[in-house]
């Protein structure tokens, strides 16, 4: 990171709304996927592994990991606009990469939109490769 003074914690609850505002500005938010409520259930599974990211009191950063047995999961990774391309992002990734080890983890997955060829290759910098897979999924 470039000479940025950033306080890495697990989220609390002050952080709601810094966090959804943060996730609306990088584009994070989809229809069919509820902030507020995405925060609620992450808090009783793992919260320990939901960082962020504050310079001062204010919230600049996000990662929500987790981890299932079978493989970690990496999600809404954030970073806002006016910190990005100062290395923020790739230190979120290593911190949540490091609580991953520390608990047996042996790969981590993510999902990226096919469109989004930025995040794409900001992943690949880090080391993350294609996998031949197919990603499938049921709303319930």
């Amino acid at each position: 990171m470039q000479n940025i003074n950033l306080l890495l914690r697990p989220y609390q609850e002050q952080d709601e709304a810094q966090v959804i505002n943060l996730w609306y500005q990088c584009n994070l938010v989809v229809p069919w996927n509820d902030p507020k409520q995405d925060i609620e259930f992450k808090l009783q599974v793992q919260p320990e592994l939901f960082l962020v990211g504050l310079m001062e009191t204010k919230v600049v950063a996000t990662i929500m990991a987790g981890y299932e047995v079978h493989r970690g999961w990496l999600n809404y990774l954030a970073v806002a606009p006016e910190y990005q391309r100062q290395g923020i992002g790739k230190y979120m990734v290593a911190q949540a990469t490091i609580k991953l080890k520390s608990m047996n983890c042996p790969k981590i997955n993510i999902q990226i939109r096919n469109s989004n060829t930025d995040v794409i290759e900001f992943y690949e910098n880090l080391g993350f490769k294609i996998d031949d897979v197919i990603s499938m999924g049921k709303h319930l």
